[in-house]
């Protein structure tokens, strides 16, 4: 079987996802496409031999609603051969592009594929595509009665179920922001990072990282969720999830480009990374945001490798109780435990997250001359995606 390997990565500046954030002035079919054009010129790829364009998107609707890669492809200039889909697995969207991407290579039904994904929070807010209809029906309503529970519900039942506090909870939120913040100053992101030009001019630096953010200064913020109808189902609960450990609501797109090991070496071009393996699962919906342990569980065993082989895992901070969740279950110490921040400070645009998550992982392992990164995501629904990454540069 063909053999599939990560050429390169790249990423958006990440964007409060609001009105007058720095990128909520761009159509998202152009911020995607400013992404790809740098992804392709960075290889001097010619986009007429790419097969595939994954894109994963999680609000279909408005602006995102009509096939947003395709219309990024066509938007990038490339030739009207270039073909798009959309992938939706909420917020493991991209990541499932990504898992996708490397299939398609290894079953031989792709040379070159894009791997991708855009959210325009602060234009296509979240939610939108639901507005008020019931997305669950009757029957899931019965079987899980009284009935499921938003996600900042659920992220209170993990911190309870795990005994997380509120002080853990937002010593590990300020934590994100302070390595985020190093990094940025520190100019890793740099590489990773693609400018995005926008009618106010361009935007090349995260946006959403605050340095200088304390537990002190986050313990002040009220919890989100006390006051929601459903939260009188739960009355013994210590309510603790916050704006602050929460990811945020953001704009942002990522692209990685994927082929199989022998098209790279006849272009000429030095694969960064592999898949060595991956993994989806399912998990209780209620809580909903549990899915990245037995994801993590079921990854490590297909892929015959031990958490302690992991020089670096990225759980994306959906909520500051889902990394410390999954923590508290495989005991990797804090310095391997998203090493340069994670959603918290960096922003969830939700159908983007899996393919950030890999560049600034594939990142990490490059500059520490380490071999092998974990990443997992939770999902609505309470599903999971896990994935192996292996830097291709490092000594074995």
């Amino acid at each position: 079987m063909p053999a599939a390997v990560v050429v390169d990565a790249v990423r958006s500046p990440m964007g409060r996802g609001k009105p007058g954030g720095a990128l909520s002035g761009v159509h998202p079919v152009d911020l995607l496409a400013q992404v790809l054009q740098a992804l392709a010129a960075r290889s001097d790829l010619d986009p007429a031999t790419v097969d595939d364009v994954l894109v994963g998107c999680v609000g279909q609707n408005g602006e995102q609603s009509a096939t947003p890669g395709r219309q990024a492809v066509l938007a990038a200039g490339w030739p009207d051969s270039v073909p798009s889909v959309t992938i939706e697995r909420k917020c493991g969207s991209g990541q499932q592009a990504l898992d996708f991407a490397v299939q398609g290579v290894v079953a031989g039904a792709y040379d070159i594929v894009i791997a991708a994904g855009v959210e325009s929070m602060s234009r296509v807010p979240m939610g939108s595509a639901r507005g008020d209809a019931d997305p669950h029906g009757p029957r899931v309503t019965e079987r899980y009665s009284p009935g499921l529970v938003p996600q900042g519900i659920s992220a209170e039942l993990v911190a309870d179920k795990w005994g997380l506090t509120r002080e853990q909870l937002d010593a590990y939120a300020a934590r994100s922001h302070a390595r985020a913040a190093e990094a940025t100053a520190s100019g890793v992101f740099d590489r990773e990072i693609v400018p995005v030009t926008t009618p106010d001019g361009v935007v090349s630096a995260d946006e959403t990282i605050r340095p200088g953010t304390t537990p002190e200064r986050l313990a002040g913020l009220k919890a989100a969720f006390a006051g929601h109808p459903l939260a009188a189902r739960y009355p013994s609960l210590d309510w603790r999830i916050t704006a602050g450990n929460s990811s945020q609501l953001t704009d942002g797109a990522a692209a990685l480009l994927v082929m199989s090991e022998e098209r790279a070496a006849a272009l000429g071009l030095t694969p960064r990374a592999r898949v060595v393996a991956s993994a989806v699962t399912g998990d209780d919906p209620l809580l909903m945001l549990t899915g990245p342990i037995p994801a993590t569980h079921k990854l490590l065993a297909r892929s015959g490798l031990s958490i302690e082989d992991m020089a670096a895992v990225e759980v994306n901070e959906a909520f500051a109780s889902v990394p410390l969740a999954w923590q508290a279950e495989f005991g990797v110490d804090d310095a391997r435990l998203n090493p340069r921040g994670g959603a918290i400070a960096l922003g969830h645009p939700l159908g983007a997250s899996g393919v950030r998550l890999a560049t600034t992982l594939l990142g990490f392992l490059e500059d520490t001359g380490q071999r092998y990164g974990l990443q997992t995501m939770c999902e609505a629904g309470g599903m999971a995606n896990a994935m192996v990454i292996e830097n291709l540069s490092a000594e074995n």
